[in-house]
């Protein structure tokens, strides 16, 4: 009686922290910090390989990879970032944490740009012959900077919208589904607008007033990020650290190896491990080694065992899901591929400043700034799929109409393939004009070809991000247990840091390839007497072979989603049928 007195007061305690704390009026301090972050972060990408060039010297190919690098470093930490939040700091401490730290990221940038030795002397960027490389201070201190923003991105990117939906989702709140969609709309929303700001307003401004302020205005928008969400720490519902499905992961694959010498039970009358609100009783005969992990050993006293060390057994349901994560992951390995083809993009920015970007004859588009279209593609695909393509199949069909997230997923590969040769044959088209101009040792002289003719490709790679990324999101939330819902965006990011890793390491063997023998190199500085086209073209017929694996593991894919028939009082899981889904 007494314990159950002791639980019932904590209840009542935690009911009424969530109406003193928490609800919607935290929303704008959430909101501003994760826009404001976005913006400053953003905004510093797309002419990033434009500053690396012109003001340390760095040769184009070296700097794709620095860029490429850091994405991979940015998209790696919010997975250690999820890990620290969950299981030691908390959401709230962890996004505080990451604002400062990417802020004293920014101020190191910015300071490269105020401190006079704190990069090389100016040159002559046409030929590099008198150009110094960076010292090791040098290279230090942009590196520090770099290596600052990532980590403070691995802090604020993956606990954002979860500790945003911490304030709004309470079971005694009867209105938590309408609230929970509206700020997941809203959170959505603002992202998308704080990226097109970056990509117009940060970018222009880099372009017309220099990188001095261009690179102040994020420090500026990253104090206030930081301000505004600590201002409303009294107003915020923090939710006690518990154990992370990370710490699970580990604990079922370190009993199984301690088990490995524990023979498996019968899977219909074996004994398993399990807590009374289990979702699944036994385990599933795939990846049965993993089983041994959850198999109650009949020789001890459990009970006695598990207080000694709780890593003497898992549940079933741990178990679980560790093989649905396992289970997933070739299908999830097939769309790293579109990553790699859609991390390019130092190239087009080279590319559009060697291009006419006028669209009337006072403006013209920064040419970091053409990565705008593809994101408007993205939301005019949202919205025309949301409103305009599912009514009308479900009224051509009578009834409601989804088209399968596999079909979607496979769409936005085959857009993919078709933008990589979309992008060679523009490229190769502007060089043979800049040939014919009298350019081949000018990269900075500007031909009288439209840059619009790079708007095609980023429209593409906007559909694919759009058909593949979300359907990725919608299939991993489908298939994993409630408990996994969050790893579904740690996946992709995960996907994307390797994409990073892999693009970088592919242009340094391309470009280590391609050299000698009296040519250029294909990624070579000069544009105009690289091969930019064919590695947008190698991209392609490597994006075509990927496509093929892709069908494969579809097709091999079988749902993870266990089945459970439930006959009278008795339940009985269905582990070993699986559905194939379409």
């Amino acid at each position: 009686m007494e314990i159950h007195s002791t639980q019932e007061s904590e209840m009542k305690q935690e009911r009424s922290s969530r109406i003193r704390k928490g609800g919607f009026r935290t929303m704008p301090f959430i909101l501003a910090n994760e826009s404001f972050e976005k913006v400053a972060s953003y905004g510093l990408l797309p002419n990033m390989i434009i500053y690396l060039m012109s003001d340390y010297h760095m040769s184009l190919a070296k700097g794709t990879n620095v860029i490429l690098i850091w994405n991979a470093a940015t998209n790696f930490l919010p997975i250690a970032g999820a890990f620290i939040a969950d299981s030691f700091l908390g959401r709230f401490f962890t996004i505080f944490l990451g604002s400062i730290v990417s802020l004293m990221g920014m101020i190191l940038l910015w300071l490269t740009t105020m401190i006079r030795d704190a990069k090389p002397a100016t040159c002559d960027l046409r030929t590099f012959l008198t150009c110094k490389s960076p010292t090791p201070i040098q290279y230090t201190l942009l590196y520090s900077a770099f290596a600052f923003m990532s980590i403070g991105a691995g802090g604020v990117r993956p606990c954002s919208l979860a500790f945003g939906a911490d304030q709004i989702d309470s079971k005694d709140n009867s209105k938590r589904e309408r609230m929970l969609e509206s700020f997941f709309g809203w959170y959505y929303s603002t992202a998308i607008m704080a990226v097109m700001i970056a990509l117009t307003a940060i970018v222009y401004i880099q372009d017309h007033h220099g990188w001095r302020v261009g690179f102040g205005i994020p420090v500026i928008l990253m104090f206030f990020s930081t301000f505004l969400f600590v201002v409303a720490y009294p107003l915020y519902y923090k939710i006690k650290v518990e154990k992370s499905l990370f710490t699970s992961f580990c604990q079922v694959i370190l009993v199984a190896w301690k088990n490995r010498r524990l023979e498996l039970p019968n899977s219909v009358n074996g004994s398993w491990y399990n807590k009374n609100d289990a979702n699944i009783t036994k385990p599933t005969d795939n990846l049965r080694f993993l089983n041994k992990a959850c198999t109650i050993n009949k020789a001890q006293n459990m009970t006695n065992a598990i207080a000694k060390d709780p890593w003497t057994v898992c549940t079933v349901d741990q178990v679980e899901e560790l093989k649905t994560l396992i289970k997933v992951i070739p299908l999830w390995s097939s769309c790293i591929m579109l990553s790699v083809a859609n991390s390019q993009t130092t190239f087009p920015v080279i590319q559009a400043r060697a291009m006419d970007r006028h669209i009337t004859s006072r403006f013209e588009i920064p040419a970091g700034s053409f990565s705008f279209f593809t994101i408007v593609t993205i939301m005019v695909w949202v919205i025309l799929y949301d409103r305009v393509i599912l009514p009308l199949l479900s009224k051509i069909q009578g009834k409601p109409a989804h088209i399968s997230v596999k079909l979607r997923m496979g769409a936005g590969l085959v857009c993919s393939i078709i933008a990589m040769v979309i992008s060679g044959i523009v490229e190769h088209v502007r060089k043979n004009k800049a040939i014919e101009a009298g350019f081949l040792n000018n990269p900075q002289g500007v031909i009288n070809m439209s840059a619009m003719w790079l708007i095609p490709q980023h429209v593409l790679s906007g559909l694919a991000d759009a058909l593949n990324i979300i359907g990725q999101n919608e299939f991993f939330y489908s298939e994993f247990p409630k408990s996994m819902s969050s790893i579904a965006m740690a996946l992709y990011m995960l996907g994307s840091a390797f994409a990073s890793l892999l693009a970088s390491l592919l242009l340094s063997i391309v470009n280590d390839l391609t050299k000698g023998h009296g040519k250029e190199r294909w990624i070579s500085t000069n544009i105009n007497k690289g091969h930019y086209d064919k590695y947008y073209w190698l991209l392609g017929v490597m994006s075509c072979i990927n496509f093929l694996y892709y069908v494969v593991c579809s097709w091999s894919y079988r749902s993870c989603v266990v089945k459970t028939a439930v006959e009278g009082d008795k339940t009985s899981d269905s582990g070993d049928e699986h559905e194939t889904k379409s």
